[in-house]
């Protein structure tokens, strides 16, 4: 009879453990679902149909609307110094190199949360000596057990699952962390480069400017000694010369900055390593851009995919808090060989525990309306970075539409006051005007040279901006990184 009891009790058990496992197969929680794209097919009507009927005069640009970056993006400039320079800080930046390892401890922690999916085995061994006090004849011995013991979590509702999910989607996040970090490199390096170049630039034409003051100068030194010029215009002459003198050092400033600024992204300190002069003639502004459709740019920048990772975290988190809220089983079973005295046995022991919550204060429900709450909060949060990244593709690409525009406004500038200049020059060399308008003339001249060379800068950085705000080629680059991982190091000059 016993028997009988204990064979139907063991049957029972067996058949609920059976539906338990059949439960497992239903993970508890909202399945993570990509948010739709956006619906949006333009960034600013006015500047993509500006630009896209463009690049008929010099200086004018033209985008292709719907198409991708394709390669490199940097390489659009046509500078083989930039290049070698943003391979260099690719592969030296310390960021990425700390992205990079945070990425494989994220990796790491998925692992170490997948391994609760499967059996845990420990070995357990222990030895004493005991004494026994209540038998008929106190005795003292010794005891050891040592055997296996196993531990499986059933997962019935997909807890672990949903942690392992949760993981997963946070490393997914550290990617794209990292594919920002790079987007965000290689724009950077552009833009310190094309910044030296434009401080090279503005150099060269104030040293010039400085010789055509020198020059007036001695001009000037020569009518005052014939009496055809007073000591005031020779006054007006060195005053002009000395004013001009102070435009370099600003400027050199900004070359060594940037100077500064490319070896730090290139993982050196501004002394040990010292970037190439970049000038700005041997940069090509790119003529046509591709720019790619707002519906399709979500799956082309990281700061959004980055967004979307975060957004599949939450929906996971909502998944664990469900599952907090349901019966958690685990079976344990464990076997031993034991002694103690002269006596030795073989041991075995199979168990099923299950443990729910029933009263905790609506803490679990508070948790999971947490989690829900979270959800939404990042779903917002997401839709906020899209938003903001169309945003900053119209400011661009209406940058770019007046970069054009004043480009020439800033050559007929130039050409004019080039003309008035040397006009000027020749009149006073024959007597026909003063020194205060030849000084003028120049002082007109040196503002449209120098107002010309920024506006130049201008068009190469916001297409700069413009190539980093439509994502560059960034999404993918880890796992080119790590295809690459045991590639031989390069070599730099």
């Amino acid at each position: 009879m016993k028997s009988s009891i204990n064979r139907q009790l063991f049957q029972t058990m067996v058949g609920a453990l059976s539906a338990l496992m059949l439960l497992c197969a239903c993970t508890v929680g909202p399945d993570f679902q990509m948010p739709p794209p956006s619906q949006s097919q333009h960034y600013d009507q006015q500047a993509e149909q500006r630009l896209g009927e463009g690049g008929d005069k010099a200086g004018e640009q033209q985008i292709a609307l719907g198409h991708k970056v394709r390669g490199d993006w940097w390489s659009a400039f046509q500078s083989p110094k930039l290049d070698k320079v943003v391979r260099r800080a690719i592969d030296g930046n310390l960021e990425l190199v700390a992205a990079d390892a945070t990425i494989r401890q994220a990796a790491s922690s998925i692992a170490a949360a997948e391994g609760t999916l499967y059996p845990q085995v420990d070995f357990a061994a222990q030895a004493g000596r005991q004494r026994v006090h209540n038998a008929p004849e106190p005795a003292v011995s010794n005891f050891y057990a040592i055997g296996p013991r196993v531990g499986f979590d059933l997962d019935v509702f997909g807890g672990n699952k949903r942690r392992v999910e949760h993981q997963q989607a946070f490393t997914e996040r550290q990617k794209h962390r990292y594919e920002a970090a790079y987007l965000t490199l290689t724009g950077d390096v552009a833009s310190q480069a094309l910044l030296m170049a434009s401080a090279n630039a503005q150099m060269q034409a104030v040293e010039k400017l400085l010789a055509n003051d020198a020059k007036n100068l001695e001009l000037v030194r020569m009518a005052h000694l014939n009496g055809a010029t007073t000591r005031i215009d020779v006054s007006l002459a060195e005053t002009r010369l000395a004013q001009d003198r102070t435009l370099l050092p600003p400027l050199a400033q900004q070359r060594d900055s940037a100077r500064h600024a490319l070896a730090i992204l290139t993982g050196n300190g501004p002394a040990d390593w010292s970037a190439p002069d970049f000038d700005l003639a041997e940069f090509v502004l790119p003529s046509n851009v591709p720019v790619s459709l707002p519906s399709a740019m979500a799956h082309d920048r990281p700061d959004i995919r980055q967004a979307e990772a975060e957004l599949h975290i939450a929906s996971a988190a909502v998944g664990v808090a469900t599952a907090n809220l349901y019966p958690h089983v685990e079976l344990s079973a464990f076997v031993a060989q034991s002694a103690s005295g002269n006596g030795g046995a073989a041991l075995w022991g199979f168990a099923a525990g299950l443990a729910g919550p029933i009263f905790d204060g609506g803490t679990l429900k508070a948790e999971r309306q947490a989690a829900v709450d979270g959800y939404k909060a990042t779903l917002a949060s997401y839709q906020q970075t899209v938003i903001q990244s169309f945003g900053q593709v119209a400011d661009t690409l209406q940058a770019i539409n007046h970069d054009a525009e004043q480009n020439l406004a800033q050559e007929d500038a130039l050409r004019a006051a080039e003309s008035s200049f040397r006009l000027n020059q020749q009149a006073y060399a024959q007597g026909e005007n003063s020194i205060l308008q030849v000084l003028e003339a120049e002082r007109a001249y040196e503002q449209a040279l120098l107002g010309h060379i920024r506006v130049k800068t201008a068009q190469y950085l916001d297409t700069v901006r413009l190539y980093v705000a439509l994502g560059g080629n960034s999404i993918g680059v880890f796992e080119q990184r790590v295809a690459a991982r045991e590639t031989p190091n390069r070599s730099y000059q």
